[in-house]
């Protein structure tokens, strides 16, 4: 039996939740404008230990890959920093990343999705906010915490 998705009024949850491997996650703290001093610290701590806690998926493996990606777009925006058009038009292949989580969440690998539901919200939730080469660095430098942190929380696999 599926959890269905909830929302939360005055928690700032976002997102619904279907795996009862781990809990939900809260992405109301990864913010990418005003960031917070915790921003690559706590919360990148706080949010592997969430996706880290869904061990029949999210293999290291499978994350490093959107991550490697990540960098490649963020490396992208950077090296033609000088043409704000270009960022416009990477824009719509950076927000593809999404299409692709999402397909990886529907592989089935025994039984379960490459990812699952909490990274797929991460994801989603984190590629709103990139609206400029700025918010992609962020987002890019958090997602580096966050796989530090998920690395320390699933070592061996």
């Amino acid at each position: 039996m599926a959890i269905q998705p909830q929302q939360r009024q005055g928690q700032g949850f976002r997102g619904g939740y279907d795996d009862r491997q781990s809990t939900p996650i809260d992405t109301s703290e990864i913010l990418f404008k005003d960031i917070s001093a915790d921003l690559f610290d706590r919360i990148a701590k706080n949010t592997a230990i969430c996706i880290a806690a869904n061990t029949k998926s999210n293999k290291p493996t499978q994350l490093r890959r959107f991550y490697d990606e990540i960098v490649m777009w963020e490396q992208k925006v950077t090296a033609n920093a000088k043409d704000p058009q270009k960022f416009t038009e990477y824009l719509p292949f950076i927000r593809m990343i999404n299409a692709k989580v999402a397909y990886a969440e529907g592989r089935k690998s025994s039984g379960h999705g490459l990812v699952d539901k909490n990274y797929v919200i991460l994801i989603n939730e984190s590629l709103k906010q990139v609206d400029s080469p700025e918010t992609i660095r962020i987002f890019k430098l958090f997602m580096e915490a966050f796989m530090g942190f998920y690395k320390q929380e699933r070592p061996k696999d």
